[in-house]
């Protein structure tokens, strides 16, 4: 999993060969907390087909603002630098593949 900054998100996102899938989290939220082990086992499932990158917006909000992120967690999947799709919330591992699979 990469750690996103303000300083490398668009070289390792938007410029990515492949898809990548940015967790906006922060320190104080529980739903965040309760995702991380999930996103850790999709990464090793998926790592193939899928980066996974975690950004904390506490940390970075201008890529918050950018992205229009309103709340944590919030899962943007990047394809060819664009969203192609957006988790907001946590769910569990079996709805977020769902919503996954068809762009990864």
């Amino acid at each position: 999993m990469i750690t996103l900054t303000t300083e490398n998100f668009d070289e390792q996102v938007l410029r990515g060969g492949r898809p990548v899938l940015v967790d906006f989290w922060a320190e104080w939220c529980p739903p965040c907390k309760m995702i991380a082990p999930i996103l850790e086992q999709m990464e090793t499932e998926l790592g193939d087909r899928l980066t996974i990158g975690k950004l904390n917006g506490d940390d970075h909000p201008e890529i918050v603002a950018r992205y229009g992120v309103l709340g944590f967690p919030t899962l943007n999947l990047y394809k060819d630098g664009e969203v192609v799709q957006q988790i907001i919330g946590a769910k569990p591992k079996r709805l977020m593949l769902a919503d996954l699979e068809p762009h990864i």
